[in-house]
């Protein structure tokens, strides 16, 4: 599969490029705002064609995009690739809000393309095993803590820009949102608390608390404001399992602790790419078609709680989905 680049943004740069080269297919070109930016992103990954425009990249003899633009411009730039007729594996999150992320799944259904969204710590294998472990394991599950935060620096950043999508709920939030769902479905009631720290006019830190019909309950905890610590907690009715720098790995050895009344384990997993395993789902996603795990409409379910804390914050009120 030939990738195309929208954007020269560090994770791109960082993760996604080098994961598509570690595989059987490959990054052809690169589009900037700026052909010298363009041009600089290029040399070191070895990537044969750039542009000085977005518009010029679609035309490209490409067979999918890869979008890691700032969250409020995944929306339009997602839609415009199906245009294209290029498949499309988008950073979270996908839109800027349920009802935009609907129109995007439906615009590129429309289009017959394939739509991802690049929660890539899903493709680990620890995350898979977790999602094993809690369902053959644990019982009935009856609640997930998830936290994701970080100290964001000073200075200008697209992450603090209102108009742009920015803030701790959308960039990091959606992470813990995520976990919430995937072990425990989709919730009923949602509430939560924003506070903007910074005065930049986003939240740069949230709480939110989910409840589900089952009477299951999640929590959940994101920011720019303390140090790093991403990690969530699954509590059921015959046990838990837990795990450290759940959302971002890494490429070393991983754990996955999890316990019974009978034993408690400690399962080590070898070093492995979650970006790699992301980028080679997509493409088997493509080549088979079928809907991929973090597909679009998995998109829409996660933007929905999103909003809901949002929306929550906003009123005081408890927001039922």
């Amino acid at each position: 599969m030939q990738f195309g680049i929208l954007s020269t943004a560090n994770i791109g740069d960082e993760a996604v490029v080098p994961a598509i080269a570690a595989t059987d297919h490959e990054v052809r070109a690169v589009a900037s705002r700026s052909a010298d930016a363009a041009a600089a992103y290029a040399d070191p990954h070895g990537i044969p064609e750039t542009y000085d425009s977005y518009d010029a990249l679609l035309d490209a003899d490409i067979d999918a995009v890869y979008v890691p633009l700032p969250n409020g411009l995944h929306a339009e730039w997602t839609k415009r690739a199906a245009d294209a007729g290029l498949h499309v594996l988008c950073e979270k999150p996908l839109a800027s809000g349920a009802e935009e992320a609907v129109d995007v799944v439906e615009h590129c259904a429309d289009a017959g393309v394939t739509l991802m969204e690049a929660f890539m710590y899903r493709y680990h294998p620890r995350t898979v095993r977790a999602v094993e472990v809690a369902r053959e394991e644990l019982g009935d599950l009856r609640h997930v803590h998830a936290e994701f935060s970080f100290q964001l620096g000073d200075g200008p950043d697209v992450r603090l820009d209102p108009d742009l999508a920015g803030g701790a709920l959308m960039d990091v939030g959606c992470y813990p949102v995520n976990a919430a769902r995937t072990f425990l479905g989709e919730p009923a009631l949602v509430s939560g608390h924003t506070h903007d720290r910074r005065d930049a006019g986003v939240d740069t830190e949230v709480a939110a608390t989910f409840e589900f019909d089952d009477g299951a309950t999640a929590t959940i905890e994101a920011g720019f404001e303390t140090g790093l610590h991403q990690r969530y907690r699954v509590e059921g009715t015959d046990g838990w399992l837990e795990t450290e720098a759940a959302f971002n790995p890494g490429q070393s050895e991983t754990v996955l602790r999890w316990g019974t009344d009978e034993k408690t384990v400690e399962e080590t997993f070898d070093p492995a790419d979650a970006y790699v395993r992301e980028v080679e789902h997509f493409a088997a996603s493509v080549d088979a078609g079928r809907d991929p795990l973090t597909d679009g409409e998995e998109a829409v379910a996660n933007m929905r709680a999103i909003d809901a804390i949002y929306e929550s914050s906003a009123t005081g009120e408890t927001i039922p989905l």
